[in-house]
């Protein structure tokens, strides 16, 4: 927050490593290592993570970055933390720290380099007790979500997820 350079030596843990200079929250973690390349399976594990407290640690291949942080922000939510670091120990080091939404919009516009380990914030109190959307109609809460770097079937997926209804009322309620 300074804007102090903070970086970590060799170690045998790459997600020890990660959680170290993250600027996360260390309390409390869970390793969760590379999700599955398979769509759904991916999908079907972050959507079981939606409610974890504790710091959530994933590895990911660049060629699966984008995908992964697109579900990760429609499962999470555009507005949920998350620390990128790659090359860890390497002389190209790199540790970015953003949102989700952020993320995504990052890597439309920046090809993803080298191995990566994502260490994600954990659902706070606030964001539990947080309804950001709730003074919006459902146009705005879709467009909400495509400022922040979503396409517009996932910002329709993640407003009907927020509003507890299926997609497709927030398809016909934007598209009348």
């Amino acid at each position: 927050a300074a804007g102090i350079t903070v970086c970590a030596i060799p170690g045998p843990c790459a997600a020890i490593t990660a959680l170290s200079i993250s600027g996360q929250a260390t309390g409390r973690f869970c390793f969760e290592g590379f999700l599955s390349a398979n769509k759904g399976e991916r999908r079907e594990r972050l959507g079981e993570l939606e409610n974890e407290k504790r710091t959530m640690i994933f590895q990911e291949a660049p060629h699966k970055l984008k995908a992964t942080l697109a579900d990760m922000a429609s499962c999470f939510g555009v507005d949920r933390r998350i620390s990128l670091c790659r090359e860890l120990t390497k002389k190209n080091e790199e540790v970015l720290r953003m949102t989700l939404g952020e993320a995504v919009a990052y890597y439309e516009e920046n090809a993803p380099r080298g191995e990566y380990v994502l260490v994600v914030e954990g659902l706070t109190k606030e964001m539990q007790k947080e309804l950001f959307w709730q003074d919006m109609s459902i146009k705005e809460h879709v467009e909400f979500y495509m400022t922040n770097g979503l396409q517009k079937m996932e910002a329709i997926k993640v407003c009907a997820k927020d509003r507890g209804v299926h997609k497709s009322i927030i398809y016909k309620e934007i598209n009348n």
